[in-house]
């Protein structure tokens, strides 16, 4: 299917991964639910080719159309839908923090790191929706390298523009008790943990610490630990780990048990997500 003329269609996704920077360019067309609120240690931006794709991202609820782009950056909370029957049509670019970091001292921009905010999550600027569009080609249809590094440059140059870099740090950072347990979640992410071993790592009650976490970080503490679950499912996923060792390496119960929570947040198998990422048959 043409990516350019995209027609509604049965639900499908195709990824590739550009081996030299890591970006991974996801088209897909989804019906329905797309799928559930996730986040990504990527910066993703992207385009809406066909229909209405309604999205959360964070507190804020957005419906995008054709020609808008949508930036989201690392850690975002978000989801997906389709309101109507004809589904919608996108074009995403996972933008790796590492590459950005080493793309903007290269060009000599703004830093863009996961401590800028975008001023908007949806635009309506076509010469930026263009960029989007052509990076997404060049790397997709797996374009030579003066074609893909010209697209990527001049779709940063472009985002660049997009961040509020004076709204870093205005937030007041989680309580010191909060910053433990996520410390905790993060070195432990394969262990069992109740919510005792974060009620002791806390000093907190188990009332005030639900609560507090979950205004703090915008999901519970059961969902916090799942996201970072998974992202590093992706991230040994993409690497050309077993299913079943990753399954095993991030606290899921069997290989089952993460293809369950990996279709809810990518709508892709572990399996296809691997495969996709490094060629490698099962």
């Amino acid at each position: 299917m043409d990516i350019l003329s995209p027609t509604p269609a049965q639900e499908w996704i195709r990824l590739q991964r550009d081996e030299d920077s890591g970006i991974e360019s996801i088209g897909a067309h989804f019906s329905g639910h797309a799928y559930d609120p996730h986040d990504h240690d990527e910066m993703l931006v992207g385009v809406t080719l066909q229909g209405v794709q309604r999205f959360r991202c964070g507190t804020a609820l957005h419906v995008s159309t054709p020609g808008k782009s949508i930036l989201i950056e690392p850690g975002a909370l978000h989801d997906g839908h389709a309101p109507h029957e004809s589904g919608f049509t996108y074009a995403m670019l996972y933008l790796p923090t590492p590459w950005l970091d080493r793309m903007t001292d290269h060009l000599r921009l703004p830093a863009m790191t996961r401590f800028a905010t975008f001023r908007q999550t949806l635009h309506d600027d076509a010469q930026l929706a263009g960029a989007i569009h052509r990076a997404f080609l060049a790397l997709h249809q797996r374009e030579g390298k003066l074609a893909r590094d010209l697209a990527l440059d001049r779709m940063l140059v472009l985002l660049s523009g997009q961040f509020d870099h004076s709204v870093a740090g205005r937030n007041e950072p989680p309580s010191p008790a909060l910053q433990r347990v996520r410390d905790l979640m993060h070195a432990h992410l394969a262990e069992d943990l109740s919510l005792e071993d974060l009620v002791a790592c806390s000093g907190m009650d188990r009332f005030r610490l639900s609560r507090q976490f979950s205004q703090a970080f915008g999901r519970s503490p059961h969902a916090y630990l799942v996201q970072l679950r998974l992202r590093q499912a992706r991230r040994l996923l993409a690497g050309g780990r077993d299913p079943a060792q990753v399954a095993a390496d991030t606290g899921f119960a069997d290989q089952s048990h993460l293809g369950r929570w990996f279709r809810r947040a990518y709508r892709i198998t572990p399996a296809a997500y691997r495969r996709a990422c490094t060629n490698v048959l099962e």
